[in-house]
């Protein structure tokens, strides 16, 4: 994209006097951001990363998912197939201020493996954010192929360029670095607002333009709530500012929120119970899980007790509403073995699974979700963990079990749900054109 405005014209010209990375930058990258790896070859363990090559001390080191090299002593995770090429990409970021501006300059490194040799490195610039004292952001990249399956295919032989503003809306921008090289240097309002040298598990561009912008990042930042903030940056679905009352609470008493999305939830039934979200003794529990249990059962109870007529006919009500939203997905299933994960096909479907699994998902009204979508993992017929996906990200926002617990097969569980997101991602698009006709 061609500068046009005083402001990229002016990005442009800092960007072309920045320094190229350094090679002490580079050996620091490539000491820090990779894992170290080991391949088991015709009876032998190779390490990726000396050369070294010895055998197994006995059958049960071969099944280890790491082992120690016995020359260079290094941890190495194991690859679990072996081949001759292995590549591993990572990203990491270098902040500098230049005109006034924050820099966040995003790297991408690729480690290029063989077996009987030492691994060779590769670094490029592929990101560089400029974040204003105000909080405005502009970004240049390199170009992508747009024909690639993955959205980070970068064109190495392209120039950084100047990227509209709606660029901060896709996937590319919230590229989240590995590390961050720790000679670093930052506006002194960031260090005003509360940043030190941690960007908490945030992409830095993120959190600094928040720090700029948005008061309630830089309260949560300088209350150390990291893992509230990290919460509210980047989930997709969350309410902070609406419980912005009862977080305050917490915040006062200095309580820390173990389980963020069950609090949520929590606070929702103190606020459909009329309690007082002021009050330290019921926003700020001992035991989350207890009092958000207590809560769920007494709001069933009551919806049951006084409210099932009014329930059933909510329900019927409910129902053509949910057949037509997610109509593309109803029927949809994946089975692996004796397990088998499918859509959630009825609004009694919810009700029956928050029942079996002691949660809120019909309490709380999910079928009413529009970007979401539910399914329920099950064994022999039986509901085990609910999944919620997000259908504009297409990823995983919650999957829990019985009481809000992941079972034995939580794992199991994601691998299925993250191989068919394509699938899913097929459905949405196919009902998007049938939208977009009708």
């Amino acid at each position: 994209m061609t500068p046009k405005t005083i402001i990229e014209k002016q990005i442009t010209e800092l960007s072309s006097n920045l320094k190229p990375i350094t090679s002490q930058t580079q050996s620091w990258a490539e000491k820090n951001i990779f894992l170290k790896w080991a391949v088991l070859s015709r009876g032998k363990f190779h390490c990726l990363e000396c050369a070294h090559s010895w055998k197994p001390d006995s059958q049960r080191q071969s099944c280890q998912k790491y082992i120690n090299c016995t020359a260079c002593q290094g941890r190495l995770k194991m690859h679990q197939y072996n081949q001759v090429h292995f590549k591993e990409i990572e990203y990491f970021s270098i902040l500098q201020t230049c005109g006034g501006f924050q820099v966040v300059r995003i790297i991408c490194s690729y480690k290029h493996m063989k077996k009987n040799f030492q691994p060779s490195y590769f670094h490029k610039e592929v990101m560089q954010h400029w974040i204003s004292a105000d909080g405005e952001v502009r970004t240049m990249s390199l170009s992508t192929n747009v024909l690639a399956q993955v959205y980070d295919q970068w064109k190495f032989y392209s120039p950084l360029e100047v990227r509209p503003k709606d660029f901060q809306g896709g996937q590319k921008y919230r590229i989240n670095p590995y590390k961050i090289y720790p000679k670093m240097k930052v506006l002194p309002i960031l260090k005003r607002n509360g940043f030190k040298t941690s960007v908490h598990g945030i992409a830095p561009q993120i959190l600094f333009t928040a720090l700029l912008k948005d008061p309630v990042s830089e309260t949560l930042l300088k209350s150390a709530q990291n893992s509230l903030l990290k919460h509210y940056l980047t989930s997709h679905e969350q309410h902070l500012r609406e419980n912005w009352q009862a977080v305050k609470t917490c915040l006062k008493h200095h309580y820390k929120i173990q389980d963020i999305k069950i609090w949520e939830d929590y606070i929702t039934l103190l606020r459909w119970f009329k309690k007082d979200l002021t009050s330290p003794a019921l926003v700020c529990p001992q035991n989350l899980d207890d009092a958000h249990d207590r809560l769920v059962a007494k709001k069933r109870d009551i919806q049951r007790r006084k409210h099932l007529a009014q329930l059933r006919a909510e329900i019927q009500q409910a129902e053509p509403i949910y057949e037509n939203d997610k109509k593309q997905f109803l029927g949809l299933s994946f089975t692996d073995n004796d397990l088998t994960v499918k859509v959630l096909d009825r609004v009694q479907d919810f009700l029956t699974e928050g029942d079996t699994l002691h949660h809120c998902v019909f309490t709380n009204e999910y079928f009413k979700k529009k970007d979401s979508l539910i399914l329920s993992a099950q064994i022999e017929n039986k509901p085990i963990e609910t999944i919620e996906i997000s259908l504009s990200k297409m990823e995983i926002i919650q999957c829990r079990g019985n009481r809000n617990k992941a079972t034995k097969h939580h794992s199991r569980i994601l691998r299925i749900i993250h191989k068919n997101l394509p699938e899913i991602a097929k459905r949405l698009k196919k009902q998007k054109k049938q939208t977009a006709s009708a």
